[in-house]
């Protein structure tokens, strides 16, 4: 059985995973307003991945014999001034997860919930990924400044990006 104060943490986490999925379904309606359908589609598909996220915490939270507990979400930002900057929040908000992954695996470390800290270094190497793709997006837009052949290859192959369960 884990402690009260650690599956706090997991529903929180898995509610915030579940803000993670909302915060780019926005993104991706900025997109799909601005004809940016390649991004729109590269936002959506990360908004399903998020929803997976989500649902890895609810199945273990269960799998532990506690109760996940689903609470409302804050609205996310639904306004940007460009790509980039859909980008650069983006990588803001997986910084941000990324902080409360390791707030969370401290303290199953501190608690001995070895079953937890397992669980939780999939999600630690994740967020490596979530950061670095974002980061590398970013240095790419940068590149491209105001080429549009560079910008619509790159929006075309962010279009194609398919989510897989892993």
């Amino acid at each position: 059985m884990i402690s009260k104060d650690l599956v706090k943490g997991l529903n929180d986490q898995m509610n915030y995973e579940f803000y993670s999925a909302h915060v780019y379904l926005a993104t991706a309606a900025y997109c799909s307003n601005e004809s940016f359908d390649g991004f729109a589609s590269f936002f959506l598909t990360q908004a399903e991945e998020e929803r997976f996220h989500a649902m890895k915490f609810y199945h273990f939270i269960n799998d532990m014999g506690e109760k996940a507990e689903v609470a409302s979400l804050p609205t996310p930002n639904n306004t940007f001034s460009s790509i980039l900057e859909t980008f650069e929040k983006s990588l803001e908000h997986e910084k941000e997860v990324t902080k409360q992954i390791y707030k969370l695996s401290d303290l199953a470390l501190d608690q001995r919930e070895h079953a937890t800290m397992t669980f939780l270094n999939w999600f630690v190497e994740e967020q490596v990924e979530e950061e670095a793709t974002f980061d590398n997006l970013i240095q790419k837009l940068k590149r491209i400044n105001d080429d549009s052949n560079a910008f619509f290859m790159l929006e075309d192959e962010l279009g194609k990006r398919k989510f897989t369960a892993e």
